[in-house]
């Protein structure tokens, strides 16, 4: 008679028949078979989750083996069997020293290493193969690998971080560059800082913001810009090794370290946040998204691999006071040679706004265009250049180096302006051009793209400009592309670094549309002779001035030049004297004439005599680049001076 029993269990969707050991194997797994009598309610969306791992979720009428884990260890090489995932015991994870931290942050789909509360995750069983996990491992070299996003110009990662400012809706943004103790440099580094008064971030968003991967946004939001998930890390991770986020909203506090120095030599990432509970003027540890335990293991890795202290910490959070906002901090800066890629100078105090601080990109070096030659774009290695035109509509007051950005509305200061409209593929466009002395001056053209209001290209070429160098000379055109570069479904044609566009059908009918614009602008207003006074500039059709209150542009009177203003300025002053509640004034087409009175280029105009009222009849494109042009468009030509024969007189001086 044979004594080997079948014990059997029933539940309401399944049997199981657990058989006893193989004697042959000498070995004491158990294997068991088991049969649905009964499909298993199961939601569409558990089945895509990572954190559901059903045993053959579509079988329903045949017997499968599993097998249970042995009651002593006993080799079985032919059988596969179910591991459990690794838990995490915080109690005597220092005690142990098989690893100083605690496991890696990639072990737990969409879960950090600060939410993990150690419970085993399920895998699904694979017929004749080895288990697989069901989550994918972040190496810590992938941090430097996101860097490269930014590879070919280090300010697209300085923008990233001032677009999640504005997307936080702060009013104020301040960059700055300072030196800070560290004491595993046993020395002074500098320390990159970037703070804003926005509505700071939620436990939840900065572990989304923190970890890899992100949903894009269903809903559409035409103010916002990031859009991605991957702004923060690809922008910190190009600046320097090791970032650290110190944000609080009404609520909450939260902190989080990314950092390359941390991880350097582990198999897995990993990523520490803690997150406080605020009550009034009491912070606790958030026990609802982490344990205490947890919270004091990651505060003691962030102090231990970073320069700050809980004296510095304290220091830190001081600043926000009673309000909101995100505090960032970069250092191991990026290098260049010996020294850092960065250049920094901290300006004069006083207000004055001369000897301005500014953070510069240390090679100097142009970025390149085509049919580009000239080399003074101040904004490809100017940071306080860079950030003066970063926003269609600057409302955000931002600070370099300790002083105040003024703004540079490209539209606003623009000559003979000219607003053209069209359609590409079906979609509304609108295009301001006109002629700006300072890029006369530079030799500079070309047309600036916003998307979502935010810069994304800078002095594009198109039409004739690409294939002459002075066709278009101090030409500049404006445009926000966001709705043709968005396709309506979500996606949008823009690089994920936001400094280009991808290749599309919607891009390359937009180049030639404005290519075509372009074009018939300098037909029409720039005739190829012309009969041009020496040292005569183009004044913007119009002065605009911004209040440092409301954050709304006022055009000012004819008789008034911005240059004369305070640089604090509002509305309530002359010659404005109006109310912040008044709504802003639209540009408007400019009116062709010559200003009798060129205010505030008084110190350009102390020219000889002789520069004065020579008159030069010459071609537009073989114009000299130190002088610049002046319509004689009041119709009272002046007659030419006798050209000085043999030698000047200094020559027979000598």
């Amino acid at each position: 008679m044979n004594k080997d029993m079948v014990a059997i269990s029933k539940s309401e969707f399944y049997e199981f028949y657990i058989f006893p050991p193989i004697e042959a194997l000498e070995s004491s797994h158990t294997c068991v078979a088991y049969k649905m009598v009964k499909p298993y309610p199961v939601d569409a969306s558990m089945l895509k989750s990572e954190n559901y791992g059903l045993l053959h979720p579509t079988v329903n009428s045949h017997m499968d083996a599993i097998l249970v884990p042995p009651l002593r260890a006993s080799p079985a090489p032919h059988l596969h069997f179910e591991e459990p995932a690794r838990r995490v015991d915080l109690t005597t994870s220092e005690e142990t020293g098989s690893s100083k931290f605690s496991p890696s942050f990639g072990d737990h789909p969409q879960v950090s290493n600060i939410e993990n509360n150690g419970r085993p995750k399920p895998h699904v069983l694979k017929q004749d193969a080895i288990v697989e996990r069901n989550y994918v491992r972040a190496d810590p070299s992938y941090l430097k690998t996101l860097g490269q996003a930014h590879s070919g110009w280090i300010f697209g990662a300085i923008a990233e971080l001032v677009d999640n400012a504005r997307d936080a809706k702060a009013t104020k943004l301040e960059i700055s560059i300072d030196t800070i103790y560290s004491k595993r440099a046993s020395g002074n580094i500098p320390l990159l800082s970037i703070i804003d008064d926005g509505h700071g971030m939620t436990h939840q968003e900065i572990v989304r913001m923190t970890c890899f991967g992100h949903k894009q946004p269903e809903a559409y939001e035409p103010e916002r810009i990031g859009r991605f998930g991957v702004g923060f890390k690809t922008g910190a991770m190009r600046l320097g090794r090791d970032a650290l986020v110190l944000t609080q909203t009404a609520n909450s506090r939260s902190i989080a370290f990314l950092s390359q120095s941390l991880n350097e030599g582990k198999d897995n990432l990993e990523i520490p946040i803690v997150s406080y509970r605020r009550e009034g003027q009491i912070m606790e540890v958030d026990i609802t998204v982490q344990s205490s335990a947890l919270a004091k293991y990651n505060l003691k890795a962030i102090k231990e691999f970073s320069p700050f202290n809980k004296y510095l910490i304290g220091e830190k959070a001081a600043l926000f006071c009673e309000g909101t906002g995100t505090q960032i901090y970069i250092w191991s800066l990026d290098k260049w040679g010996s020294d850092y890629s960065l250049e920094w100078h901290t300006g004069l105090k006083g207000g004055s706004s001369f000897h301005q601080g500014d953070i510069l990109i240390r090679s100097r070096r142009i970025r390149s265009r085509p049919g580009q030659i000239s080399q003074q774009v101040r904004l490809d290695y100017s940071l306080r250049s860079y950030m003066e035109v970063i926003f269609l509509v600057p409302r955000m007051k931002i600070y370099v180096q300790g002083s105040l950005v003024k703004s540079r509305p490209l539209e606003k200061s623009l000559n003979k302006t000219v607003i053209e409209t069209g359609n590409v593929m079906g979609k509304h466009v609108q295009l301001t051009l006109g002629r700006c002395q300072l890029e006369w001056e530079q030799a500079n053209c070309g047309i600036f793209l916003y998307w979502h209001g935010r810069l994304i290209e800078a002095y594009k070429r198109v039409g004739g400009m690409v294939h002459g160098a002075d066709v278009g000379r101090g030409v500049i055109g404006v445009i926000d592309v966001t709705d043709v570069m968005d396709d309506g479904n979500v996606s949008v044609w823009v690089h994920s670094n936001k400094q280009g566009f991808q290749d599309s059908e919607a891009y390359a009918l937009l180049e030639e549309w404005l290519g075509r614009k372009a074009d018939e602008y300098w037909d029409n207003n720039f005739d190829s002779l012309q009969l041009k006074k020496s040292n005569s500039l183009y004044k913007p059709d119009q002065e605009w001035v911004q209040c440092d209150k409301c954050r709304k542009w006022r055009m000012l009177s004819s008789n008034w030049d911005s240059k004369n203003l305070p640089l604090e300025w509002f509305c309530y002053m002359e010659p404005f004297k109006g109310s912040c509640e008044t709504p802003e004034q639209k540009v408007e087409q400019g009116v062709i004439t010559v200003s009798a009175k060129r205010s505030g280029y008084k110190n350009q105009q102390k020219a000889s005599k002789f520069d004065d009222d020579a008159v030069n009849v010459s071609n537009t494109t073989e114009g000299d680049k130190d002088d610049s042009d002046q319509d004689m468009e009041d119709g009272k030509a002046r007659g030419l001076k006798r050209l000085r024969r043999g030698l000047t007189r200094a020559c027979r001086k000598a």
